[in-house]
């Protein structure tokens, strides 16, 4: 049986990691490098880095810290913020990514998507996607949760994976930093349009918020979370005993 996964969540602006509540309110943390060092040797599956302000400040991700993010960690790298074209990808590959994730730039361009999956495989592209419920409906918001697109998110979401993106990340902006349980229903709706694996973000506040995820959604891939980890409210190794005891498939190593 394929094992969930555990991801921290590094939400970077002006080099250092935040954290807000949905999308607003951001609070200093610490330093993305001692954070990925930390949740590499603290059993996380793998990690994710966004620079959160890149593409609301129209500028190129910043590459320095990233690369001695990926020389401290031993752990799969999925980095985004500002990847706006095909070499935007391969600079972040250079760094050290594994894979890269694309939002407000597939937004503008969704041929971004089609050009990086032929190029470097569907593996390597992750379609992140802020949603948020408007008028009854899903809505993609860009430039870090800030914009409504008016776009209807569960077309596009399905746009991008036929366009060859190989993995989602489904970020709610409506449960985010709240800690009051993942968007169970939202998540719901996305898995049960795609075969692709779907990470599940925004919300988490405890450890059986996670069981609740992976129990209700037995098809979800992954849980992704940033201020309960960042702040030690729970702990990755515990957390993953935790699954484990409650029967789902857990990579623990001990």
């Amino acid at each position: 049986m394929i094992t969930k996964r555990i991801i921290p969540c590094l939400d970077v602006r002006d080099g250092r990691v935040v954290k807000g509540v949905n999308f607003l309110d951001v609070k200093d943390v610490d330093s993305p490098v001692a954070l990925g060092s930390y949740y590499s040797s603290a059993g996380a599956d793998e990690l994710v880095f966004y620079d959160i302000t890149a593409s609301v400040e129209g500028r190129k991700l910043f590459t320095d810290i990233l690369r001695e993010v990926a020389s401290t960690i031993f752990i799969p790298l999925t980095v985004g913020g500002g990847i706006n074209t095909v070499d935007d990808f391969d600079r972040v590959l250079k760094c050290g990514a594994d894979k890269v994730s694309v939002n407000s730039g597939a937004i503008a361009n969704p041929s971004l998507i089609d050009e990086a999956a032929k190029r470097y495989g569907d593996q390597c592209v992750v379609l992140s996607v802020d949603m948020k419920r408007v008028d009854g409906e899903f809505h993609v918001f860009a430039k870090g949760g800030t914009t409504d697109t008016g776009m209807e998110a569960l077309s596009w979401i399905k746009q991008g994976v036929d366009r060859g993106a190989g993995e989602l990340v489904i970020n709610s902006i409506d449960t985010d930093g709240v800690r009051g349980g993942f968007d169970i229903e939202m998540l719901q709706k996305v898995c049960d349009i795609v075969s692709v694996p779907v990470i599940a973000s925004g919300g988490a506040g405890c450890e059986e918020d996670f069981v609740e995820l992976f129990k209700s959604i037995p098809t979800i891939d992954a849980g992704l979370a940033a201020s309960i980890f960042h702040f030690g409210d729970v702990k990755i190794e515990h957390l993953k005993e935790t699954l484990a005891a409650a029967g789902i498939p857990m990579r623990i190593v001990r």
